[in-house]
């Protein structure tokens, strides 16, 4: 429906107003008739298109009603189809008539000026502006969905800057103009003619905090890219400057959360004066609507990219075993010194890799943890850079942060369909306690921003009954030909348990876990067996783990030949009575396409090969995956970590476009 204006008229004196192309003016006939009129007749020029609205049916004018009756419930409605060449060129005369008479008793005349002001943006999402767009008020998620798209601008492409781009209320480079997204404002009409107007560009009040808006004045310098809204700057005069198109380059300042649905509005308003001493009055509005683009994280079926790892003291060996493992995936190795992350080898647990996409472009984006370990500034110094993005939440209080709100706690699926819904970016996996009065939480800042990115809908585990407490120490995912395309490891005591039995039933009772490992005793199977303590404490952690099991099947839509339960116990801590990995934890692994990088078990050797690492071998190798056994028993196994836990992975983003999402 088009914008209509209602225009008031007078017998008196003729009046002029500015019509705007693809509006409509509504005239008030009857407001402006002279007393005793009982008729009117209607008469525009050539350039003006005439209509009556009477008793629900639209006429044209000229029609074959020569008079109309002057009723309340009748309209005359104006429009024009191209801008005017000269100001007042067009006209409208309403004739009043009594009763029968032949000749007019008072005329309103409308002197019309039709100009164009149209705001447009990338509606279609395909990377150019489209323009004059309908339906730039709204905006729909869906593969027909429409309404355009913000980034965050959140890299820092100027090397030599403090701060992120978004921080600075300037363009540094041209790089940073690509981050942004072009809003073209277009206004055509004859000269002079908004000589009595005022054309203001605003953004709400609700958002003029999220957003930044430069003006490209004319040239293309970039000291003429000109900061006009943004933080403290809610709306801007638009000069009159013969230009017909103006430019603007639109920045997010702020990925969507518990207060920012991630919605922002911009607005170009026609202003009149009516009177000299007087507030201007709004005659013309239009309305575009951005969405700012959410932090997407990527699972492990998506190809890697890049592997980062700490070096720290006497981690030489597995420093360059995970190298051997990024060549044979073909990723580049990426190494935090140890003049950079002081001692602290948990780089997974400091940040987690995803990205950013706009039509036009798109880029990688680190989330910093709230953990603020001693490798607390490395993603801000040594991964913020050009197209490479930033962000991070913590809480006011950081006494509240705890092992939970470590990023070896956040995890996302590969796609899934549950019940029909699907969910083509996966879903977002965190650690919780179990529901009760005690334990802990994923501080409420990082949920709350993981929940709002809306096209990744988080899904609530159990992992408070662990000592560290994060999801990647029962579970993760590998890729797999078929089925879903991948599948679901399980971290499984009872798997273990059968395992063991099968080989002590098979005459290897003696054979030894922990054999050759310094400052671990040796244990034979039949000695784990018979260890009625640990055989208990491992049935509870099994049906922790179980717990999980029926969330995961219930908020992934899988089955049971989803899920492969890997060979795994743990044992009591006797601080605090949670569960550690009695021995390498399998499942905590490294996972680069076909290659997985597997902390080495020290199982039962049996046939000069380990029972344990056999039996992975046997579960993973016909779905065409590679397994290479990494030790990492003194580096990080009995620092409570694994290789997952040591390293990060960047990977390709999805193919698919999130704005396709139906959330």
């Amino acid at each position: 429906m088009a914008q209509q204006r209602w225009v008031r008229l007078s017998p008196d004196k003729p009046t002029g107003t500015v019509y705007v192309l693809g509006t409509e003016l509504s005239l008030d006939v009857s407001g402006s008739a002279p007393e005793g009129a009982t008729s009117f007749d209607v008469w525009g020029t050539a350039g003006v298109n005439l209509y009556i609205v009477h008793k629900g049916e639209t006429l044209k004018i000229p029609s074959c009603v020569p008079r109309w009756p002057l009723e309340t419930n009748i309209e005359a409605v104006i429009t024009m189809d191209t801008p005017s060449i000269k100001v007042n060129s067009d006209k409208v005369r309403i004739s009043y008539y009594k009763d029968n008479g032949k000749g007019a008793m008072a005329q309103a005349l409308l002197h019309l000026t039709c100009v164009e002001i149209s705001l447009d943006v990338d509606t279609s999402r395909s990377g150019t502006v489209n323009r004059k767009a309908k339906n730039k008020r709204k905006w729909t998620w869906g593969p027909e969905g429409k309404g355009a798209i913000l980034l965050v601008n959140c890299d820092k492409d100027y090397l030599s800057a403090k701060d992120m781009d978004n921080q600075d209320k300037k363009v540094e480079l041209y790089a940073d103009l690509k981050d942004m997204s072009l809003m073209i404002l277009t206004t055509c009409g004859p000269e002079g003619v908004f000589d009595d107007y005022r054309l203001v560009l605003h953004v709400s009040a609700s958002d003029h905090d999220k957003v930044g808006v430069f003006h490209a004045k004319g040239g293309k310098k970039l000291h003429q890219y000109k900061h006009i809204l943004g933080p403290g700057k809610l709306s801007y005069l638009v000069e009159h400057d013969g230009f017909k198109e103006k430019n603007f380059y639109v920045e997010g300042l702020s990925f969507p959360d518990v207060d920012f649905s991630g919605l922002v509005s911009f607005h170009i308003t026609l202003l009149e004066n009516p009177s000299e001493g007087l507030p201007d009055v709004p005659i013309f509005n239009d309305t575009v609507v951005f969405r700012m683009a959410p932090w997407i994280m990527t699972p492990n079926t998506l190809q890697p990219i890049s592997v980062y790892i700490c070096s720290v003291k006497s981690n030489a060996d597995f420093v360059a075993d995970v190298s051997k493992l990024a060549v044979k995936a073909g990723c580049k190795l990426i190494i935090c010194p140890e003049q950079e992350n002081r001692g602290d080898r948990w780089i997974q647990d400091e940040m987690e890799f995803g990205y950013v996409q706009a039509p036009q472009k798109g880029f990688p984006v680190v989330f910093d943890s709230p953990r603020n370990g001693m490798l607390n500034d490395f993603p801000f110094k040594g991964v913020l850079g050009p197209d490479f993005g930033y962000v991070k939440r913590e809480p006011a209080n950081k006494k509240t942060v705890s092992s939970l709100d470590s990023f070896g706690n956040l995890e996302v699926s590969p796609p899934v369909t549950v019940r029909g819904k699907q969910y083509p970016l996966g879903r977002i996996l965190i650690g919780s306690y179990f529901p009760s009065f005690q334990g802990n939480n994923m501080v409420k800042v990082v949920r709350d921003f993981l929940y709002a990115q809306k096209v990744q809908l988080p899904v609530e585990l159990y992992s408070d009954w662990l000592v560290v407490g994060h999801v990647d120490e029962f579970l993760t995912f590998v890729p797999a030909p078929d089925r879903k395309g991948f599948r679901l490891l399980l971290a499984s005591p009872a798997a273990c348990y059968r395992l063991l039995k099968q080989k002590e039933e098979e005459g290897h009772g003696e054979a030894l876990m922990f054999e050759g490992v310094k400052k671990s005793k040796e244990v034979s199977i039949r000695k784990m067996l018979s260890d009625q303590t640990l055989r208990n404490t491992n049935h509870y952690y099994q049906k922790c783990i179980d717990w999980n099991r029926d969330i995961l099947k219930e908020e992934l839509g899988l089955t049971e030949d989803d899920i492969i339960d890997i060979p795994q116990l743990f044992r009591r801590s006797p601080t605090s009575g949670k569960a550690v990995a009695y021995f390498p934890d399998l499942v905590n692994m490294l996972v680069l396409g076909k290659y997985l990088g597997i902390p080495k078990p020290f199982g039962p050797v049996i046939h000069e090969q380990c029972c344990l690492e056999k039996e992975v071998c046997r579960l993973l190798e016909p779905l065409g995956l590679s397994c290479t056994f990494i030790d990492d028993f003194e580096t990080y196994h009995e620092n409570l970590g694994e290789i997952h836990c040591g390293t990060n992975v960047r990977r390709k983003p999805f193919s698919f476009k999130w704005w396709n999402v139906i959330p």
